[in-house]
């Protein structure tokens, strides 16, 4: 059995954490103004109008779903964009000639992906707190389907940019999937308030799950229960995961 190589994965994993640290003010603080926007407008014409929970302000209710959803979008934008940017420009090799395994280098670009979209929850739970009094229900929950919805999205990201062979790809996975799933997922409203079709809808959505969870944490009311959305995020994870790893075992568009 072939032992496990920290030090390629250290290092395959610092170039990846690196490469989007470098330009932070682009990948961390830019996701952070274009929330608070959404939360400035949003909480400013709805914040009298709309009650989701009992002793729960809009605000509070939207503030978790906007953080979760910027999760989301900026991991799946650090795995699929580093791939395609290293299969576009032909240093993709120079990757790949190090002894790394497939599961070495997919852990790098998940948790590389993970790092990014927590960091870029956190800047938005910073900006968000100078506007509302954010309680933490369970700081467990939170910091749980943070990573998880994180590792979901980056291994969904090491998927579109295992497929995509060019930059035009990439937009699509994100204009047609990434933001209507995100948008579609009860970040602006509880599933509960809509028709019943709808509500069915929302229940195929794994996005939803992981939103419901992250805002459970904390707000302490959710649509599902924890360990039903918890269940759920981790096998959609554990179904991307064995896809990417397939790919990249097979070297899938990977190896010319």
């Amino acid at each position: 059995m072939m032992e496990f190589n920290l030090t390629g994965f250290l290092t395959l994993l610092r170039k990846e954490v690196m490469r989007f640290w470098k330009v932070g003010v682009q990948t961390v603080f830019s996701p952070m103004v274009t929330t608070l926007l959404y939360l400035l407008i949003f909480s400013y014409v709805l914040e009298d109008r709309v009650n989701v929970y009992p002793g729960v302000s809009y605000t509070e209710f939207l503030v978790p779903g906007l953080m979760m959803m910027s999760i989301i979008q900026n991991a799946f934008a650090n795995s699929s964009s580093s791939l395609i940017q290293s299969k576009v420009t032909g240093n993709l090799v120079f990757i790949l000639l190090p002894p790394l395994s497939s599961l070495e280098f997919y852990l790098a670009f998940v948790l590389a992906a993970a790092i990014r979209g927590m960091l870029v929850g956190v800047s938005v739970y910073i900006v968000a707190i100078f506007f509302v009094d954010l309680s933490l229900d369970h700081l467990g929950a939170i910091l749980l389907f943070a990573f998880l919805a994180s590792s979901v999205m980056g291994a969904f990201g090491v998927i579109a940019g295992i497929w995509a062979e060019k930059f035009d790809q990439i937009a699509a996975f994100t204009n047609f999937f990434v933001v209507p799933l995100s948008f579609l997922s009860g970040v602006f409203y509880s599933i509960n308030d809509l028709p019943a079709f709808w509500r069915g809808v929302s229940h195929l959505n794994p996005f939803f799950y992981m939103i419901d969870g992250f805002r459970a944490g904390f707000i302490g009311h959710s649509d599902v229960s924890l360990a039903f959305s918890f269940a759920f995020v981790l096998g959609f994870l554990m179904l991307l995961s064995a896809a990417a790893l397939w790919m990249l075992g097979t070297g899938y568009k990977m190896r010319g």
